[in-house]
């Protein structure tokens, strides 16, 4: 099997990453709710009591909604062959700004969960940028 690009690479991880973001969150839930009650659930209002858990739940939303925007850059920018050194770190740091956004969120520590989120913003821009032959 060849390599993946180093842009797919990076997609492949976070897709992962926001994949697994659900786990923490749900086994809250079923820690609060118990077993039965979690898998009989059919309207989708359960949550959990903790609020680093309800925190996670946004979290993984979030993750989940800039994934939209950022798998269909980083798919162009293969497909066009635009990939370069920019693109590629712009893909890295993305991955470790969604981690970061997530973590902050979760535990509830003020002041970095904008930051964090402004950086993933910042590399669908590069993306994007790179798309448009600005850079």
């Amino acid at each position: 099997m060849k390599p993946l690009a180093p842009e797919l690479y990076w997609l492949l991880l976070t897709v992962i990453l926001t994949g697994l973001l659900w786990v923490p969150y749900i086994l809250r839930t079923i820690a609060d709710v118990g077993v039965p009650t979690a898998l009989s659930e059919t309207e989708g209002v359960l949550k959990a009591e903790a609020i680093w858990a309800q925190r996670a739940k946004r979290a993984h939303a979030n993750a989940v909604e800039n994934l939209i925007v950022f798998a269909p850059l980083v798919l162009l920018v293969h497909a066009t062959g635009a990939g370069n050194g920019a693109t590629a770190l712009a893909c890295a740091i993305y991955f470790y700004a969604r981690l970061a956004h997530y973590a902050v969120y979760t535990l509830g520590i003020p002041y970095l969960r904008t930051p964090a989120f402004a950086v993933g913003f910042f590399c669908q821009v590069t993306l994007a940028l790179r798309l448009l032959g600005v850079v």
